[in-house]
């Protein structure tokens, strides 16, 4: 089981506070930092019963991410969710391979996903109801453009197209990166077997429907020709989980877990993410 930790800037964003925590995830041996996305809110924005506050801050997770990894050494880089709707492909495409190159190879937690606010959706000027559609298009052209080679690579879709176009840098010693799909629900799931590396459920599913979507993930990767075998399963875990709990979870085949610290305070955050690498051995395992 591999563990990583999610960061919270609920209370600002501080530069001394992000490094400070993304440098002690580290030393604890996490595998990656998650940061989350929401481009705008506004009053009334709700996902399900939590409405968001208005000035509630939410950085850009890729510019935070360079910052951390420009503090750090190892830990991996990650989001949940980007929201891939709301990003053109061919300029987000360079964004993600640089990160990766100054990293030396560390923007390999890439989770996208739709987003539920339409007024999102309208803010940056995306019809709500495409945006399935255009994140499938926008994860073909992402792979695309990574793999693609100096004579370049065309694309003719419904939302994006372009003729002979490269894309420099390359990610580090990767054809592509990695592409989790995130989100609760069936048609997440298949999208993650279709087009994705990995699924990242989140979202209060019963674990009925939890099974049911791994499930459909996995069989959407066979009718795509794909290896089911080689999708990861990421879920979200609490802190203070048992060592129990983490074995129910790798009996469902889940490969992941991302925790967050439940205070608000630094310094009980380093503890509870001290106390978790204590509890898993997480340096040895490392």
């Amino acid at each position: 089981m591999k563990f990583a930790i999610s960061y919270s800037t609920a209370d600002g964003l501080d530069p001394d506070r992000l490094v400070t925590y993304a440098r002690h995830a580290e030393d604890c041996g996490f595998e990656g930092l998650y940061l989350p996305e929401h481009i705008v809110v506004y009053p009334g924005a709700a996902v399900g019963p939590f409405e968001f506050p208005p000035s509630l801050p939410f950085p850009d997770p890729l510019d935070c991410l360079a910052f951390v990894a420009a503090a750090t050494r190892r830990i991996l880089l990650g989001t949940a969710v980007l929201l891939l709707p709301y990003h053109h492909p061919v300029v987000l495409a360079k964004r993600l391979a640089t990160i990766d190159v100054l990293s030396k190879g560390r923007m390999r937690l890439l989770t996208v996903g739709l987003g539920t606010l339409p007024g999102e959706a309208r803010a940056t000027g995306v019809d709500f109801g495409t945006r399935g559609r255009r994140t499938d298009e926008a994860i073909d052209v992402l792979r695309l453009l990574w793999e693609g080679d100096e004579k370049g690579v065309s694309f003719d879709g419904e939302f994006f197209g372009f003729d002979n176009v490269t894309s420099y840098p390359k990610p580090h010693s990767a054809t592509h990166l990695p592409i989790h799909v995130g989100g609760s629900s069936r048609a997440a799931a298949r999208r993650a077997g279709r087009r994705g590396d990995g699924y990242f459920p989140g979202g209060a599913l019963t674990p009925e429907e939890r099974a049911t979507q791994w499930e459909l993930a996995r069989a959407a990767a066979v009718e795509a020709g794909r290896d089911p075998g080689a999708l990861e399963y990421t879920r979200w875990g609490s802190i203070d989980m048992s060592a129990e709990r983490v074995e129910t979870f790798a009996a469902q085949g889940v490969t992941r877990i991302v925790v967050g610290p439940t205070s608000a305070d630094p310094e009980h955050q380093r503890d509870e993410m001290s106390a978790f690498a204590e509890r898993f051995a997480l340096l040895s395992a490392g």
